[in-house]
């Protein structure tokens, strides 16, 4: 028998059935074998086959198909040749008596049954995984690793002041690198390839492959010129919609300008907006000194108050608040650090949450 072992730490043994049986036995000897276990029964009631069917590798090869949704760069995250990587293929259709991958433009997009069998096979090898992994710690004070996020305008402003102060105290040897977030679909593709550790922001996109923890909600306030207006003025409906609005909108931005639109629609209502602005951080600057008011979200107008010289109002109408997530994938199953991170973020968050 000849065996390879692939960057993920899994052989890639032609000896599939019974090698595959060999691993459970081992595994299930350690403290994690029960989840490993449970994992892999809920993969196979899924996919309604025998274990004995089952080879270890064709689901190593299924992870990185579903994650690439490209056969070529499938078969290089996995170090397998290309013509090798299509037999998988071929050899998983035939377990799963399913297409699972259909060609789509230059890449491949999986069917229904195989975004429904992702989420138990990607579980039962990050249990494999983590069972056969030595065991490595993650010492933040002494570490030297760089992170890399992307962040709207939002997740700039409020969340990663935040973040950055408690790497300094508890981690001072990291980097953080903070990317703009604007496109999220392509910021979604390079989270996926590894490219990013981690997204922060709202609005953002879902993807059966990746992690969403909710870090905490935002509302909507108003913000008027501190000269002409005071904390305790009470905005009607009509004074609201009378005066000329400044309005952020960019790609990929926290604000949703078309919700409020619909919610002053109802009460037979419109807006008349007189500065558009493509940067959050400008909104204040522009409301300051002048008639326009704004609405935007509460942590980022307050940081504003007395270096623009505004003044924070409530909107007279109950505008929906919108979610602060965090998007990860589950490389930190296998990551100490990356986990530390995606950790850090989250208690950075909680500061944030009253």
């Amino acid at each position: 028998m000849t065996s390879k072992v692939g960057p993920r730490g899994i052989s890639l043994a032609n000896d599939r059935p019974k090698s595959f049986r060999l691993v459970i036995l081992s595994v299930t000897t350690v403290s994690a074998g029960r989840a490993l276990l449970k994992s892999i029964i809920i993969m196979i009631i899924i996919a309604r086959m025998n274990l004995a069917a089952v080879d270890l590798n064709l689901l190593v090869a299924f992870e990185a198909l579903m994650e690439e949704r490209h056969v070529t760069r499938a078969a290089e995250r996995i170090g397998l040749a290309q013509p090798s990587m299509s037999s998988a293929l071929r050899r998983l259709r035939a377990l799963f008596a399913d297409e699972l991958f259909l060609r789509a433009g230059a890449g491949m997009q999986p069917t229904e049954k195989a975004l429904a069998l992702a989420g138990p096979i990607g579980e039962a090898l990050r249990q494999i995984r983590g069972a056969l992994a030595p065991d490595r710690s993650f010492d933040p004070a002494n570490a030297r690793r760089r992170f890399t996020i992307a962040a709207t305008d939002y997740g700039d402003l409020v969340l990663v002041p935040e973040l950055s102060r408690l790497l300094r105290m508890e981690a001072p040897g990291t980097e953080l690198a903070v990317r703009p977030l604007t496109d999220t679909t392509a910021a979604l593709a390079r989270l996926e390839r590894g490219e990013l550790d981690a997204l922060i922001g709202g609005h953002l996109p879902d993807s059966p492959r990746c992690v969403r923890h909710r870090l905490f909600e935002e509302r909507f306030v108003c913000i008027r010129d501190g000269a002409r207006a005071s904390r305790s003025e009470a905005l009607s409906l009509e004074d609201y919609a009378s005066l000329q609005h400044a309005l952020f909108s960019a790609a990929g931005g926290d604000g949703l300008p078309s919700v409020i639109d619909a919610l002053l629609a109802r009460h037979g209502l419109k807006r008349r907006v007189a500065v558009t602005l493509a940067h959050v951080v400008a909104v204040p600057f522009a409301v300051a000194g002048t008639d326009l008011i704004a609405t935007m979200a509460e942590r980022v107008a307050r940081r504003f108050t007395q270096l623009a010289e505004i003044t924070v109002v409530m909107p007279p109408i109950d505008i929906p608040a919108f979610a602060i997530d965090l998007i990860h994938t589950s490389r930190a199953a296998e990551d100490p650090a990356l986990r530390w991170f995606l950790d850090a973020v989250d208690r950075a968050a909680g500061r944030l949450r009253h």
